[in-house]
């Protein structure tokens, strides 16, 4: 009997130290470094960086033309919010003639955290709570078909006849 004691002690505790192990969640471009070292400035063109490293993660919409190879590595513990251990952004710009003009590194360490506006837009109405919404139409009676005769017997514009 104290043997089964043990076991059930052994398997809650391991249960609870799995619990407790962080969920590692990597996404996007995983850079290969000697790949990156073998793309050459002035001398790759698009298609020989496309060849080298892929399809970008996300492109310029302005300005200069550059390619962005992006990659996260999160940790999340449980049901918390994840956090982010590890980013990495390779940003490879390309001159006028389509040739690798600068290539620049970023992490986590670059970015900036960029504050929401959360306003709300006001719509016209008035707001009701959920039990008015609920019991506000009681009472109130259904809409009549045109022409029926619930309506008093009277047709719009009619004579009563």
């Amino acid at each position: 009997m104290a043997s089964r004691w043990h076991l059930t002690g052994s398997l809650l505790v391991l249960a609870g130290l799995a619990a407790c192990a962080p969920i590692r969640d990597v996404r996007g471009y995983v850079p290969d470094q000697e790949k990156i070292a073998s793309v050459r400035v002035g001398g790759d063109t698009r298609e020989s960086v496309q060849e080298k490293l892929g399809t970008p993660s996300s492109t310029a919409t302005f300005g200069e033309p550059t390619w962005y190879y992006i990659s996260t590595e999160q940790e999340r513990y449980a049901f918390f919010q994840p956090d982010v251990t590890k980013r990495q952004i390779l940003a490879v710009q390309f001159s006028d003639d389509g040739k690798v003009a600068e290539m620049r590194t970023y992490g986590v360490e670059d970015g900036q955290v960029i504050a929401l506006v959360d306003r709300e837009t006001p719509s016209r109405g008035k707001e009701m709570s959920f039990l008015q919404q609920m019991f506000g139409n009681m009472g109130a009676l259904p809409p009549q078909a045109p022409g029926s005769r619930d309506s008093g017997g009277q047709r719009p514009g009619g004579d009563g006849q």
